[in-house]
């Protein structure tokens, strides 16, 4: 067995020797290409940047307000495109369960919290919705989550 970075192999002798050489070049180089695009952005302007905070901050008030209005315990975020909300108050307690029925319940995906924790159970009664989506995308998703009040 073979670990040194991120990730690990078992394999025979000759193998492990193959991946360990292309390891060593991709372990070095592997955000080389994203060089390019981080010096693109750089040279954006400062608008550029306050127009997509403000744009993210725009979708994440939509979000959060929608699922408080349909029930959910709201964490709003300070610093992803991810909002965090408790299930709870729906009745619901376990999340993955949860968010297997939400397509078929009102259309809308989420994704379990528990999935993130060590202690899964720690992190059953949250889900997770991105607001990263077009503001047409999040106005459905929000008339779709009310359903789930009633």
């Amino acid at each position: 067995m073979y670990e040194r970075g991120v990730g690990w192999i078992t394999a025979p002798p000759a193998l492990i020797s193959a991946v360990r050489t292309a390891k060593q070049f991709l372990t070095f180089v592997s955000g080389g290409p994203f060089q390019y695009a981080v010096a693109e952005a750089l040279r954006l302007p400062d608008a550029y940047f306050t127009g997509l905070r403000d744009d993210l901050r725009v979708k994440r008030d939509l979000l959060a307000d929608g699922l408080a209005a349909a029930g959910f315990e709201v964490y709003r975020p300070a610093g992803t495109y991810f909002v965090t909300a408790g299930i709870t108050p729906l009745g619901e307690r376990d999340g993955v369960e949860f968010c297997r029925s939400l397509p078929e319940r009102c259309g809308v995906v989420a994704i379990p919290s528990a999935v993130f924790y060590d202690h899964r159970d720690q992190g059953a009664p949250f889900v997770r919705f991105a607001f990263c989506k077009r503001k047409e995308v999040l106005d459905e998703a929000v008339s779709r989550l009310k359903r789930l009040a009633s």
